[in-house]
């Protein structure tokens, strides 16, 4: 897969290249309309762009509604768009195709922000297609097949916490690059992080008193969710959501399914629901979304980041039984 997008990415640009080389200069913001060229990698990030931004930017996302993040491969005039932007806001390490453009055409305008984030090893891991079986450790108990603990965790928009301090970040870059319009955008951080310490709240007292403590999702997307509000997550695949589980997870999964009694196998909006499928139905068990919020389902989509972790919230509620 890496190789197949280091591919896509040096032919887009070296096409990329032969483009840009016959453009004009581009205005002081890199924008014709005078607003600040922003690009993003995904919508997590395109969401505090635009509403931090409001009418002072223009954002150009790199993963359309409907796509799955994690395999995003860059088009030529994505990469163009890449290099010509005054801001790109990303998550390094979390699509290699956009890592190697910024590296490759946009050194300066690059803004990763995981260290804002500040990932961790959430032991949330796995290798799907290794077929090994699981090894007891040294305290005796059994690890899941292939399990790494090294792995750092890129689901920080998950935990409202986390994504408020990338906010923070993000609009001091805004500021930084474009100081003219600093108060504008210090005004509408103002009132995200509002909107976002309101759903922490939320989640807070909403997930209190839940007579389940465990509940299973199709990857492992929200550990840091799960750490922050009390509850323990069980992940069907690892940090890549379309790859294939391998027997001996699918077998530990049903197996917690069965002892803890839980209620529901999650799935999410952009990627085959099938292996969820299959274990509820084995196991005797609901399916429901939870949403990663890696993306918009399609571009006429109503939803918004808020109001997708709201949706969430009241799903969890429902299936650990949350008072």
């Amino acid at each position: 897969m890496r190789s197949r997008l280091r591919a896509v990415v040096a032919g887009a640009t070296a096409l990329a290249a032969v483009t840009l080389a016959g453009c004009g200069g581009s205005s002081a913001s890199g924008s014709a309309d005078g607003k600040l060229d922003v690009v993003t990698s995904f919508y997590p990030l395109e969401f505090i762009a635009r509403t931090v931004g409001g009418d002072a930017v223009h954002v150009t996302t790199l993963t359309a509604p409907g796509v799955e993040p994690h395999d995003l491969e860059l088009t030529p005039k994505q990469v163009g768009t890449i290099a010509t932007a005054k801001l790109v806001v990303y998550e390094k390490n979390l699509q290699p195709a956009v890592d190697e453009a910024v590296e490759q055409n946009a050194k300066d305008a690059g803004f990763d922000v995981v260290p804002a984030a500040k990932l961790e090893a959430t032991g949330a891991d796995f290798e799907e297609h290794d077929e090994t079986q699981g090894a007891a450790t040294p305290g005796g108990t059994t690890q899941p097949a292939a399990y790494t603990e090294e792995a750092l965790d890129p689901h920080f928009w998950l935990d409202p916490i986390r994504y408020a301090d990338v906010v923070k970040a993000v609009t001091d870059k805004l500021v930084a690059t474009d100081s003219a319009n600093a108060a504008g955008y210090q005004e509408r951080s103002k009132a995200l992080l509002a909107d976002i310490a309101k759903l922490d709240t939320d989640y807070k007292t909403g997930l209190a008193n839940c007579r389940l403590k465990t509940f299973v999702t199709s990857h492992e997307a929200f550990a840091y969710l799960a750490k922050r509000y009390g509850l323990t997550m069980v992940g069907i695949a690892g940090f890549t959501p379309d790859a294939e589980p391998t027997p001996a997870r699918i077998k530990e999964v049903q197996d917690i399914v069965r002892a803890q009694k839980v209620t529901t196998i999650f799935y999410e909006e952009l990627v085959s629901p099938k292996v969820a499928e299959t274990i509820a139905r084995d196991v005797g068990v609901q399916t429901a979304v939870l949403s990663p919020i890696e993306g918009l389902s399609d571009a006429n989509s109503q939803e918004t980041y808020l109001t997708l972790m709201r949706e969430n919230l009241q799903e969890l509620q429902k299936a650990n039984s949350c008072a």
